[in-house]
């Protein structure tokens, strides 16, 4: 960042050493904790077309909330008093908002709207007033900031709405905020940001979508504990559940952390254009942790009732929930290596091909069969890895 960048008193210092995640922002992520758990349990009772599109809205929502308020405190420095209240201020609505998810779109849907449009709208103008007209990063949050309100429309017109309607406006508003950030927010009259412009901190923004992933990953093995606790009885069966969801939460942690999360920080913090790496962070991870909230459904559906035959939706959710995960790791791995894993795509086409089994099987034995596909990967990839370590050194001595 240049030293003009660095003159406001809200800035990040930046020295060249990686950016730490504080101690506020560890804080702020408990609030998504909640959500996630709010987004699960919405799809769990809602396994229907008409349920998934509504979870599949509610979670766009929930993580650009938390995604714009990332690159803000990539930004500015959470420790100061003003961004520090700024964030406690985005924590109390998107508590509001998360305590709507459940009747979203119902009888709740002003309540999540309205607190959900003060978290996108009311900090980044909090942003533009606090930077002022000619600072560098001004242009670019105006633009953002003009995205939002029109998103923003959308979002209250959806309020007065039933049915699809909402379902489409509401879409339409997600679209808004998910996709402008793709052309650089370009308005007409106001330009366009470029991502060469998003001098961010590379490595704290590779941090935080990591602590986003283990967050979603520790709502599911809540979910476990939680459905293991209210057990009549702990035989056989509820501890093989047990096994199967952990195991595969597990293959989902290492298909992630232990194969690829150092190498995506170096790539990020390296990275001649940080700001574009970052963007593709902010898409691709929307998609890989939607994969483990669906999984989530799916380990709750084996520990609650493990001997139930298979249903179409629930085989569709079992199967669903890993397969948008590995298609998310693929892409991630892709932005991190340059090349889409073969490990990822047989994995989710031997997924896919098990839907057909619904009606042969019970819920515990294909859950088993979706864990072994994710372990199976798992120990594909970190062999991959593993010779990709041991090819380094030799590279590096020619």
């Amino acid at each position: 960042m240049s030293e003009q960048m660095t003159e406001h008193p809200l800035l990040r210092r930046r020295d060249g050493h990686h950016a730490r995640v504080t101690y506020e922002e560890l804080f702020f992520d408990l609030v998504y904790v909640f959500a996630v758990t709010q987004l699960s349990a919405k799809l769990l009772h809602g396994l229907s077309l008409t349920g998934v599109i509504e979870t599949l809205i509610l979670w766009f929502a929930v993580w650009l909330g938390w995604q714009y308020t990332c690159w803000v405190t990539n930004w500015f420095d959470p420790e100061t008093p003003r961004i520090r209240s700024l964030i406690f201020a985005v924590m109390l609505a998107g508590l509001g908002m998360a305590a709507a998810i459940p009747g979203a779109f119902g009888e709740r849907a002003l309540v999540f709207v309205l607190a959900y449009v003060a978290i996108q709208v009311g900090r980044t103008a909090y942003i533009v007033w606090e930077l002022g007209v000619d600072h560098p990063l001004s242009a670019n949050y105006r633009r953002m900031l003009v995205w939002l309100l029109i998103a923003a429309v959308f979002w209250f017109a959806g309020v007065f709405a039933e049915g699809w309607a909402r379902i489409g406006l509401w879409a339409i508003a997600v679209g808004c905020e998910y996709i402008s950030p793709m052309f650089g927010f370009a308005l007409p009259g106001l330009g366009r940001s470029k991502t060469s412009d998003w001098t961010i901190e590379g490595g704290h923004l590779a941090e935080r979508c990591q602590l986003f992933v283990i967050v979603a990953l520790g709502e599911t093995l809540l979910a476990t504990g939680v459905t293991l606790s209210h057990a009549e009885s702990w035989d056989v069966t509820v501890l093989s559940a047990v096994l199967a969801t952990f195991f595969g939460t597990l293959a989902m942690w290492w298909l992630y952390f232990g194969t690829s999360s150092k190498e995506a920080t170096d790539t990020i913090t390296h990275s001649d254009d940080p700001g574009r790496i970052g963007a593709y962070f902010h898409y691709v991870h929307a998609i890989l942790v939607a994969g483990i909230i669906a999984t989530a459904v799916g380990n709750d559906l084996v520990m609650a009732h493990p001997h139930d035959p298979l249903k179409l939706a629930y085989a569709l959710v079992l199967s669903a929930g890993p397969g948008i995960y590995l298609l998310g790791s693929a892409t991630y791995k892709k932005v991190v290596y340059g090349v889409v894993p073969v490990s990822h795509i047989v994995g989710a086409v031997v997924l896919a091909a098990f839907i057909p089994l619904a009606y042969t099987v019970d819920l515990l034995t294909m859950g088993w069969l979706t864990t072994l596909v994710m372990m199976v990967v798992g120990l594909w990839e970190g062999r991959l890895r593993r010779r990709r370590q041991e090819a380094a050194p030799r590279h590096a001595a020619h």
